[in-house]
This record gives C-alpha cells, structure tokens and sequence, in this order.
C-alpha cells in the first residue's frame, strides 16, 4: 500500500439464496439426497434426506474449488495470467481487461507484484526493502516517509483491486487505472487499539498508476488518486 498510508481495503463473499434454496428442495436433484426406503413410502417415490443434501452440496463445493484451483495453475503454467492467478489470500483481483498484448501483461503483473509487496509492508509494517527494486527512488523515499509517520502497528482486512485498463503513454511509460475497494480494512496500533480513520482507509479509490521502465523492469513512479467511492472493485 504505496500510494496513501492510511488506507485499507474490503472482501465480498458469495452466499446462497432462498431461491436456490428452495430449487433443491423441489428438485432433489443430487442422487444421495434422495431416499426411497422407507415403510411410509410403498410407491418408493424419492423423499428428500438433509444430511444427504448437505453431504452432497458439501462434495460439489470442494470439487469446484478444487477444479477451479487447478483451472487457474494450468493457465499460469501456460503463460496465460488470469484474476485469480494474480490473488493471494489478502490481495484479491476480481477483473483484469481481456486481450492484452505482451507489453500489457507484463506490465500488469509488474503492477501487481508492486501494488501486493507494498500492501503487504503495510499489513505488517515490516519488509519495506523489498519494496525498493519496485518503485522509483522518489516514490519509495515516499513510502518509507508514510511508513515512519504511521508509526508501529498493523493493518488487517482484505484488499479488492479491479484492473480497469492498462495502457502506454510513452516508450518508457505506461499506467494502470485500478479501482481499489478497501472498505474492509482496519487500522491497528501498536497497543492493537483500532484507529481507522473512516474517511481516507475504508473506502473505494479509483487511482491511475504510472509504471516507468527503469533498469531493465517497470517500475511505480506515480500515482493519482481520481475518485472516491465512485467506482466498483
């Protein structure tokens, strides 16, 4: 979290709805969720089991995340970068733009590895070296300034970025509109007290990013923030 040293992130989660609820029900669709043998049900007409449903629903579940997990570490092993291979636990993308060319993507991730280790610095307010080779020299001078005036602490939460666009304005320049949700995110101090501060740590932030090609890498070398609580991660 390079860019403003008080600002922390949210997560959404996904849930069921009473609809899809109630389909199941009707439908009994997974096989061991349903029943026949039973001395009240001479016609042998399928009775709906909770225990078999939830079983069922519970494999169905793991099964998906377990295909998913394997989707995403098939594209990254083919050289294809995704949303999802660009997560961690505490750094979630929810959307990248389709069709980037080879300059775009590594781009992109050079974006996102700096965007994740400079989160992760305040997360933990410790490692800000590795921020270095990341950033050009004004800009981590920044961070270390931001990070000394904070103080100890720690930040907790998760953060959401949605990458909008990426794009070239020069030959050794480019920038990445991202919208970062950080509605999520709690402030700690050293003492763990909260003291987040509303109004500049939880909330949503559209900011342009400019990366610069320095030493053989891209770089961060500017950040504008362009709106607040305007747009959706």
């Amino acid at each position: 979290m390079a860019r403003f040293p008080s600002l922390p992130t949210g997560s959404a989660g996904l849930r069921r709805t009473a609809a899809g609820a109630a389909a199941l029900l009707l439908a009994c669709a997974p096989l061991v969720a349903c029943s026949s043998e039973s001395d009240d049900n001479p016609l042998g007409i399928p009775t709906y089991d909770p225990e078999a449903a939830a079983s069922a629903e519970a494999s169905e579940s793991a099964a998906a995340a377990e295909a998913s997990a394997s989707a995403a570490a098939s594209a990254e092993a083919a050289g294809v970068v995704t949303a999802e291979s660009l997560s961690t636990d505490r750094y979630v993308v929810t959307s990248i733009p389709e069709d980037l060319d080879e300059q775009q993507t590594e781009v992109l991730k050079a974006f996102i590895n700096y965007d994740q280790v400079t989160w992760n610095i305040w997360f933990t307010r410790t490692g800000v070296e590795n921020a270095e080779p990341l950033m050009t020299a004004e800009t981590y001078q920044n961070l270390r300034d931001n990070l000394e005036a904070a103080g100890d602490g720690y930040t907790d939460g998760t953060v959401k970025t949605s990458v909008i666009e990426v794009f070239a304005v020069a030959p050794y320049k480019a920038q990445v509109l991202v919208c970062d949700d950080q509605s999520d995110l709690v402030d700690y101090d050293a003492a763990g007290n909260d003291v987040s501060n509303p109004e500049t740590l939880q909330g949503r932030y559209e900011i342009l990013v400019t990366m610069t090609y320095e030493d053989g890498v891209w770089k961060e070398s500017e950040e504008f923030l362009r709106s607040t609580n305007k747009c959706t991660a």
